[in-house]
């Protein structure tokens, strides 16, 4: 499905909120022969904003039966598709004082894939007597172009997961609005799309020709006399932007002698004061045939040819990059790291990248180390331990570390990271959360720390529950699912992602545990002016 046409069908016509995808060095001389991007602009749809409601469950008595009559029915007609071989009174269910009906609102990016996710935000509705979305949970509900709601249109997103309410620092809490982390899916593909500046079928043809050569047969189609659609290729997943500039860079003829001038024009380019960007772009738009001359600059006495060389080559699947990046990734001194590491990481040969990361998970600098982790987290890598804590949130344990750390994620998937594991509490130690509702206790001698909750829906307290004094136990018992053992003994509190966090932010700030407390940034949803 062409994505753009989904998203300009819901906003009136596909030319709306669209943009043009960056060229590359502004048009290459004419001796050099014509490109696609003389030809065609390359349509990317514009991050598109997108709301829904849905209903919050899971709530201690906070919630609240308020509803418009237009979402009442809505939700009415929705939520009996979501449990179809259940019997569900749905209006019992909004009416409930442990549910409550929520605004949704998100962003989906320019270049979406299918099941991206997206952070959702979360909000009462103006007008509900409801006070509390702490610990609740959202039911799957449906995400549409902003300002459609009512409207027969496809759904573009999806969502639904535990509502996550910040109170890092020192951020004030909202217990009306909060966030499902991670908790969108996108549901449909994303495909370019070429429009040519004069409609011609021939035109349209040639083009559809020449990017099937250069990628493999099917990857784009002819739709019509001034659109042609391109997939963005397996190995362009992680750099649809980049995709995007070397279609419009990609040269229309091919012959032995023009391929010459080209690579000799751009190497050149790529040393020279111009625009470097354009020709690394153009270069890598030209294919394989230019590896023989880019891997001469790649022993440059300048760290920028270096980085661009390396990066162009290893994007065309040519090792001979790879050596260079790793020295640019490895030097503390270069201010080309990131960039460097960015480009093995993406790189199709996970082995090489996977090796560097494991290395660089023990590197000095922080921003170094958290952008090795996220890369590695995607690939999955065995250096990253993950598990799964209740429906909440996940562990993960980063052994090769030099650091000793606590990472909270904000945006994205819920997940606490225990850099330089295991991480192991003092044994003599008193922590109180920041809303007084659960308290770390531990005693000089007593090997172990008592945890104590008050309860969420009457007086008294939950507890006390023991935990050795290893964080990641502590973690477990205070965000799992409430569970007994054999004997009855309470095991695990499940308390909300965000109460765990701040309670961990507690606990490094008192020094009960020798480690640096990191807190990854909110969410950023720039929704607009509504119209």
């Amino acid at each position: 499905m062409c994505l753009v046409c989904v998203l300009g069908a819901a906003s009136g016509g596909c030319q709306r909120g669209s943009t043009r995808a960056p060229s590359a060095a502004g048009g290459p001389p004419a001796a050099l022969g014509t490109t696609i991007g003389a030809l065609a602009e390359v349509v990317l749809p514009a991050p598109l904003a997108v709301e829904g409601y849905g209903l919050v469950g899971g709530l201690a008595g906070t919630g609240s039966g308020y509803c418009p009559p237009e979402v009442r029915a809505y939700l009415k007609q929705y939520v009996p598709t979501q449990l179809p071989h259940e019997r569900v009174n749905v209006d019992e269910l909004i009416n409930n004082r442990n549910t409550a009906v929520v605004a949704l609102e998100a962003m989906i990016p320019a270049l979406p894939s299918v099941g991206e996710r997206l952070d959702v935000r979360v909000s009462l509705l103006a007008g509900s007597e409801a006070t509390s979305l702490h610990g609740g949970w959202l039911y799957k509900a449906e995400l549409v172009p902003r300002g459609t709601f009512g409207a027969q249109i496809r759904p573009l997103a999806t969502v639904e997961g535990p509502v996550f309410i910040d109170s890092i620092g020192t951020v004030a809490s909202e217990p009306r609005r909060g966030w499902t982390l991670g908790g969108g899916r996108t549901l449909h593909e994303y495909t370019l799309l070429l429009r040519l500046r004069k409609p011609d079928y021939r035109v349209a043809g040639l083009i559809r020709n020449r990017l099937s050569e250069r990628y493999g047969p099917g990857i784009a189609q002819a739709l019509s006399p001034r659109e042609v659609e391109v997939r963005i290729p397996a190995d362009y997943r992680r750099r649809k932007q980049r995709f995007a500039s070397t279609l419009s860079a990609m040269f229309l003829e091919v012959s032995d002698e023009l391929l010459g001038a080209r690579i000799n024009t751009y190497v050149k380019g790529l040393t020279g004061s111009g625009d470097r960007d354009g020709s690394e772009i153009a270069l890598e738009a030209i294919g394989r045939e230019c590896a023989p001359m880019v891997s001469t600059l790649l022993n440059s006495p300048e760290a920028e040819v270096r980085l661009r060389a390396g990066r162009c080559l290893v994007g065309l699947g040519d090792s001979r990059g790879l050596t260079p990046l790793r020295d640019l990734a490895l030097d503390p001194a270069s201010p080309y790291r990131l960039e460097a590491l960015e480009a093995l990481m993406v790189s199709p040969r996970h082995e090489d990248a996977a090796a560097l990361g494991r290395r660089l998970l023990r590197d000095a600098e922080v921003p170094m180390v958290l952008a090795t982790y996220e890369h590695l987290r995607r690939m999955e890598d065995p250096a990253i331990v993950r598990e799964a804590i209740g429906r909440g949130f996940t562990l993960e344990q980063v052994v090769q570390s030099s650091h000793k750390a606590v990472f909270v994620s904000r945006s994205g998937e819920p997940r606490i990271v225990l850099f330089g594991a295991p991480l192991r509490c003092r044994d003599n130690l008193f922590v109180e959360s920041p809303d007084q509702t659960v308290i770390l206790d531990a005693r000089t001698g007593q090997g172990h720390i008592s945890v104590i909750r008050k309860h969420p829906k009457r007086p008294g307290v939950i507890g006390p529950v023991r935990s050795s004094l290893d964080l990641g136990d502590l973690i477990r018992i205070l965000g799992s699912e409430p569970a007994t053992g054999p004997s009855g003994n309470l095991l695990s509190l499940g308390l909300p992602y965000g109460q765990v966090i701040a309670l961990l932010e507690r606990v490094v700030a008192q020094e009960a545990v020798a480690a640096e407390f990191w807190a990854g940034p909110l969410p950023k949803i720039d929704l607009g002016v509504k119209k």
